[in-house]
Parts: structure tokens; C-alpha cells; sequence
């Protein structure tokens, strides 16, 4: 059992907090038309689509915890995406990303002013471990991003193991409904700590056709919803030591033979149209964070604590220069 949890931030990790708020904010300024604010990543969605999140039944006792808790089916908005901002076509490689935005869910949250909300994110991308080791790391990756080229290259260069998560993490893909997504940070499960992973149910993989549009995904994803459903396991990963699954360094994997996958629900996309411009833009407007959750599953570790705060600040940024309210949802209805 890993015991290196901390649930405070040092004075450098806050620091790289406003540091990474700060520069943040002013690319998204760069890289946005006034009133059409993206968000800082993630901005490109594949699609919005209304999903069921399924409890597994006759659960083990220790799993049953937090949402997991009852064998309930609850409904749920999945929002699929590419990471790079500015937004680049899906002809890219990129790390693409699956946020799951659960209805219905009942007890008190943990997310600051709205802790008496009905909703409840998990948020996964398309890499088991992240291009930075904590959020000191990824300030300083971030900080050579937006300064240049060559001082991008130059942060890679010095740091062998974030290029290799990078290009590991940097990929083209048939569909996203065959992709396997992960957590890649860690989160409380009671008094003991895992990561989450959404696998698909089938092994079958869509080839990336030569030539492909920039929006290509969008158009395998539709033309897929109308022919079948689609099914994913929601897993989960549990820690059980600080050098085989650490908290704290997120570019470590926890890889199966230390941590092997437990199934706790079921994820289905029913046959859908969802390619609608009301749609898109209910999409945009959602906002997901990991710490919109109940507290039984509390996220861990810096780059969690991080988030808590960045995307709570970035996002009421963007919804105001949108002149947007933000809202959740209560339903799969769009408003």
C-alpha cells in the first residue's frame, strides 16, 4: 500500500499554479476570436454523446464504495475530444480525451459552490501516463511551450522521460469508440487509492484510412452510432506501492502486472445521431473537473490539487468572455 499521499501544496507547486493560470489564460486570449472563447485543451470535440453508466451487480463489499456503492444505471453525457489548442484535425497525432459527466448521482460533493449538485465528471485521455511528472514539471513544460520552438525543444531534450510519455501519448486513431482512455492521475476509493480506466468491449479497431479529413472522427463516430451500440468496462487500477504505482510522479504507468484492471460498471452509447450544431454548442458550453465527485473518490496527488483550482478559474474565464452562465445539466435533454 502506497502511503506518500500528501493533500497539501507546497509553496513551489502553488506557485506553479498562478504560473500556469497566468499563461494559460493569455493563450487562450491568442488563440480565440472575442466571444468564442475555446477552451485552453480539449478545445476540438468529436462528439457529445448521451450514454448509461452501469453499476456492476453483486459487487465485493470492498468495492462497494462511494457511487459504487448501489447497483444503479445512471444517465450520462460522454464528451469526446482532441487535446492540442489551437485545434488541429483529427489527421493529427494527438492525445484525444473522453470526459464523463454523470446525472442523477445523489450526496453531498466536494467542488467548491457546488456541493449540492447532481453531477459527478470523470475525466480520461488516451495515454496511461501523463507528459510530466508533477505540477512543477508541467508548469515548466507549459512555460516552454508558449515561449518558443526552440525552448520547447530544448524542455524535451532535458527531460528524455516526458518526450518519451509524449510521443508515446501522440497518436492517430480509427474511432474513439475503440479507443482505451485512461485516468492517468490518481483518486481516493474510501480509504484506498486507484486509478480509473474506460476499456473498450470489443477488440475490434477501425484502420485510419489514407487521406482522411480533418474531421474524420466526427464521421466514423456518427456513421457507427447508427449502426450498433457501443459498450465500455469502467476499471479501475488500485495503488499498492509507492514504486510500482506512485502518486506523486504521474509519468511512472501502473501497469497491469502490479495493478491489474477490476471491473465496477459498465459504460453503453446507445444508436444515436449527435452530429447537430444545438448539440456542439450545448458541448462547448459543459464544463467537466475531477473534483466535481463525491468525496469518497477525492483526487490525489499535485497535478489533481492543481485542477481543482485551474479548472474552476479557466473555465468561469471562458464561460464570461463567452457571456455564458455556467450551468450542469439535469437531464439529456439540451436546453
Amino acid at each position: 500500500m502506497n502511503t506518500l499521499i500528501t493533500d497539501q501544496n507546497s509553496p513551489a507547486q502553488e506557485r506553479a499554479i498562478q504560473k500556469l493560470i497566468e499563461m494559460l489564460k493569455a493563450k487562450m486570449l491568442r488563440e480565440n476570436l472575442p466571444g468564442q472563447m475555446k477552451r485552453d485543451a480539449h478545445p476540438k470535440m468529436i462528439g457529445l454523446l448521451r450514454a448509461e453508466f452501469i453499476i456492476e451487480k453483486n459487487l465485493p463489499d470492498e468495492l462497494k464504495v462511494g457511487i459504487f456503492a448501489s447497483q444503479n444505471t445512471h444517465p450520462a453525457w460522454i464528451r469526446f475530444s482532441n487535446q492540442q489548442a489551437p485545434a488541429t484535425g483529427d489527421n493529427v497525432r494527438d492525445i484525444r480525451g473522453m470526459a464523463i459527466k454523470l446525472l442523477d448521482v445523489k450526496g453531498q460533493k466536494i467542488l467548491d459552490g457546488q456541493q449540492d449538485g447532481k453531477t459527478h465528471d470523470f475525466i480520461t485521455i488516451t495515454t496511461d501516463a501523463f507528459v510530466a511528472k508533477d505540477i512543477v514539471d508541467f508548469a515548466d513544460l507549459i512555460a516552454a511551450l508558449v515561449t518558443s520552438k526552440f525552448h520547447f525543444l530544448w524542455y524535451l531534450l532535458t527531460n528524455p522521460q516526458n518526450l518519451w510519455n509524449l510521443l508515446r501519448a501522440n497518436k492517430r486513431f480509427g474511432s474513439l469508440l475503440e479507443a482505451h482512455f485512461f485516468s492517468v492521475s490518481p483518486y481516493a476509493f474510501g480509504d484506498r487509492v486507484v486509478k480509473y480506466s474506460v476499456k473498450p468491449q470489443s477488440d475490434h479497431q477501425t484502420p485510419v484510412a489514407a487521406g482522411s479529413a480533418q474531421n474524420y472522427l466526427t464521421t466514423v463516430m456518427e456513421k457507427q452510432l447508427t449502426e450498433k451500440d457501443y459498450y465500455f468496462d469502467f476499471l479501475v487500477q488500485f495503488d499498492t506501492n509507492s514504486k510500482k504505482t506512485p502518486i506523486e510522479d504521474l509519468s511512472v504507468r501502473w501497469k497491469e502486472k502490479d495493478a491489474p484492471f477490476i471491473k465496477l460498471a459498465t459504460i453503453k452509447i446507445p444508436m444515436q445521431k449527435f452530429d447537430n450544431e444545438a448539440q456542439r454548442a450545448f458541448g462547448d458550453q459543459l464544463s467537466f473537473n475531477p473534483w466535481r465527485c463525491l468525496p469518497e473518490h477525492t483526487p490525489l496527488g499535485s497535478v489533481n490539487r492543481a485542477r481543482k483550482i485551474i479548472y474552476q478559474t479557466l473555465s468561469q474565464f471562458r464561460h464570461n468572455k463567452n457571456k455564458l452562465i455556467v450551468a450542469e445539466p439535469d437531464t439529456l435533454e439540451i436546453p
